[in-house]
């Protein structure tokens, strides 16, 4: 009789550890996505990563930026995940943006809803791999190339002769702008095209006793940003850049061309810095004397 009772005993432990199992198993949804996705390097690459600790690791790892998915888990080759970043059955732009949002929302991240890459419909995995240890576009080179795949015309500009040294690496596409949304236009990390600006050539900033109202309130006006074929990254030469606002002077005003030029009547307003020969202090002079910008 003790016999019969142990071996009952022994079944019945059986039982529950077996139940207790399958228990862990079904609360294991990630075994479940190993279970089929057991030879794919880059989903299992995601475990190196930290994404692959979402919401404390192991078992909501995958549900975490995926869903629950259960109709893709009993029907795998019919049903596409609850959120699906491709390359098959990619879900649409917003749900996949949504995903990365509901713990990418703060910060930097905060404006994209409604910013230019936005309204284009890409996703944030447009140009980011959540799978990958390390995220390409976090790299200062990587992040230009994948800017420039869309952004062509730049590209272009970035091999004129006057340029910023982004390809050097010394600069980068994210110092000036913000591709996840900006308070200003073209999703710039300050609010205007001079606060950004002044945020490296700070000694353009001012206040100056005597200001140039154009570089006061925008620099574009007399530069292009992202590469001309003029010095220093101006938007034409001088003095015909200068004569587009400067008509009259307070000097003789005369449209200058290639008379001026070496081979007819030597102009110094055409030969070295031309106008700067003289108006050195462009952006703006504090000394008591420089009314002209002259010093």
């Amino acid at each position: 009789m003790a016999g019969n009772h142990r071996k009952l005993l022994l079944a019945c432990c059986g039982l529950a550890l077996a139940a207790a199992g399958m228990l862990a198993h079904a609360q294991k949804p990630e075994r479940q996505c190993l279970d089929c996705h057991d030879d794919d390097e880059a989903i299992h690459a995601i475990g190196n990563t930290v994404h692959g600790s979402l919401a404390g690791g192991g078992s909501d790892s995958c549900v975490a930026c995926h869903g629950p998915s259960t109709a893709h888990k009993q029907k795998a080759t019919k049903n596409p995940p609850d959120v699906s970043f491709g390359p098959e059955w990619p879900s649409d732009p917003a749900v996949r943006s949504a995903s990365c949002q509901t713990c990418h929302n703060t910060g930097e991240h905060a404006l994209w809803t409604g910013s230019a890459h936005q309204q284009e419909n890409l996703a944030c995995d447009s140009c980011h791999d959540a799978h990958q240890q390390q995220d390409l576009v976090m790299g200062t080179q990587e992040a230009e190339k994948i800017c420039l795949d869309c952004h062509t015309q730049v590209r272009s500009e970035m091999h004129l002769p006057s340029r910023h040294p982004i390809a050097e690496g010394k600069t980068a596409c994210t110092d000036c702008h913000n591709p996840h949304g900006g308070l200003g236009e073209a999703a710039l990390q300050q609010v205007s095209v001079n606060d950004n600006c002044f945020s490296c050539h700070a000694d353009k900033r001012g206040p100056f006793l005597w200001e140039h109202p154009p570089a006061a309130e925008d620099c574009t006006l007399c530069h292009k940003p992202h590469g001309s074929v003029n010095e220093p990254l101006l938007t034409a030469r001088g003095p015909a850049l200068c004569q587009q606002c400067h008509a009259a002077a307070f000097h003789p005003s005369q449209p200058y061309g290639s008379e001026g030029l070496p081979g007819g009547r030597a102009n110094q307003n055409m030969l070295g810095k031309n106008c700067l020969n003289c108006h050195s202090q462009i952006h703006g002079s504090n000394h008591p004397s420089g009314a002209r910008l002259t010093r």
